[in-house]
């Protein structure tokens, strides 16, 4: 079924007021000649300003009247104009209708016209005015770029699609696989392009534990990048923390080697953590607990947190109570206030969950819901349901061996966790 043009419109809208010409021109300041001229047909693409200043008057509401305008619209500049409007507008539903309208347009070459909504939407995503919007271009770009066989718009637009996806931290699962698919077009991205793609991955890789992966992904972009930059620093960082979190602990200690000399104000206490975490795993307890304890003494509060897990595990491995006990009292020096990283979250996580560990063996068995409770809430920050479904099994295994019923109270606290923060966990 035909769209109604802007010519439609207009005559429905003035018939239907009883409305002259000269009386339309008169509330629209559009000339008469112009308006008969867009009622009879004769002028098909009328400037966007002159449909702007007549649109008051239509019974239809923007999105048909754009609608209505693009039935004949092919200039690639007012298509451009119209873009820039219902992007202010925050017509959301349009920006797609608009730019495949851009892509399609017969005066731009395919490549020309793709080059350009790129470059605009890139504006766009520099700015980070509305995330939804860029992805949004960046999916119209990419599928079109596909349709007609352009992989350099492919790769480019994937990849700045995962760059804003990825932020997600409920989606990092999804979002990784994602940024998979820009592995297969990396050949058309600039050697820039490419730097960013496999460190941003490479960390990605790190915060969902795929730590093989994560050391592959920063590897290459270690053998592009020769300059001295944050994210190189972090990348090696995330490589260090892969070796780390798979035993290969001689890697990691050659690597701090290297990584220590980026001056950057991460660095140090990252350099700090890594050295006594991995005298810990080494368990070379004589040497690792001192450290660990003058470094939660020493560390920002956003950091400490890393040092003192690798305390608890110990203490609860030699059975040293008192000293958990000791630690566990510095709690509100311990958290951190503004976890922004998966990292972050997953060791909030871990902490409680240590800590309840702890509470249950002594027997505090509300203190160590709580405890667990919390932890669960801390992984479900960001999905991380194998951690949730490990701590809930640690639970269970608690009433379990001790053949104890599970309190209505304890059944209502997990229910409300699902409910909140577990989502689909489970299914």
């Amino acid at each position: 079924m035909q769209k109604k043009t802007i010519g439609d419109m207009l005559s429905e809208s003035r018939r239907n007021n009883g409305l002259s010409f000269a009386e339309l021109e008169d509330r629209t300041g559009v000339s008469r000649g112009v308006l008969q001229k867009i009622e009879s047909g004769e002028t098909k693409r009328p400037e966007f300003k002159t449909v702007k200043s007549i649109a008051v008057l239509f019974p239809y509401s923007y999105e048909e009247i754009i609608e209505g305008y693009l039935e004949d619209e092919t200039r690639i500049e007012t298509l451009f104009e119209i873009l820039q409007e219902v992007i202010q507008c925050e017509y959301s539903s349009l920006v797609e209708r608009v730019s495949l309208k851009i892509l399609q347009s017969p005066n731009e070459k395919i490549e020309k016209a793709l080059e350009r909504l790129y470059s605009f939407a890139d504006s766009i995503a520099i700015a980070e005015t509305n995330d939804e919007i860029c992805l949004v271009l960046f999916k119209v770009i990419a599928n079109y770029a596909r349709q007609c066989g352009e992989p350099k718009y492919i790769a480019k637009a994937l990849l700045k699609k995962y760059l804003i996806e990825r932020n997600d931290l409920k989606r990092l699962e999804e979002t990784f696989r994602m940024g998979e698919e820009v592995l297969y077009y990396t050949d058309f991205l600039t050697i820039e392009e490419k730097i960013i793609y496999y460190f941003r991955m490479g960390l990605h890789a790190h915060n969902t534990q795929k730590y093989s992966m994560c050391i592959e992904l920063c590897q290459k972009g270690l053998a592009l990048e020769t300059s001295i930059t944050e994210l190189k620093a972090r990348a090696y960082l995330a490589m260090i923390n892969s070796y780390f979190f798979l035993d290969n602990f001689d890697e990691v200690e050659q690597h701090l080697d290297v990584f220590e000399e980026f001056e950057y104000d991460f660095v140090v206490e990252s350099t700090k953590i890594n050295r006594a975490t991995t005298k810990a795993r080494k368990k070379d307890y004589e040497v690792a607990i001192p450290m660990l304890r003058k470094y939660m003494d020493e560390l920002h509060k956003e950091n400490k947190i890393h040092v003192v897990n690798e305390l608890l595990e110990i203490y609860l491995e030699l059975g040293n109570m008192d000293a958990i006990e000791e630690v566990l009292m510095n709690e509100k020096a311990i958290l951190p206030a503004t976890p922004q990283t998966p990292y972050k979250h997953r060791s909030i996580g871990a902490y409680y969950q240590l800590k309840g560990k702890f509470q249950t063996k002594l027997g505090r068995l509300d203190e160590g819901m709580e405890s667990y409770v919390n932890s669960l809430k801390a992984y479900g920050v960001i999905s991380a349901f194998e951690e949730m479904h490990k701590c809930l099994n640690e639970m269970l295994t608690y009433f379990d061996e001790n053949s104890l019923p599970m309190d209505l109270q304890y059944v209502q606290k997990l229910k409300g966790v699902y409910n909140t923060t577990m989502g689909n966990f489970g299914k």
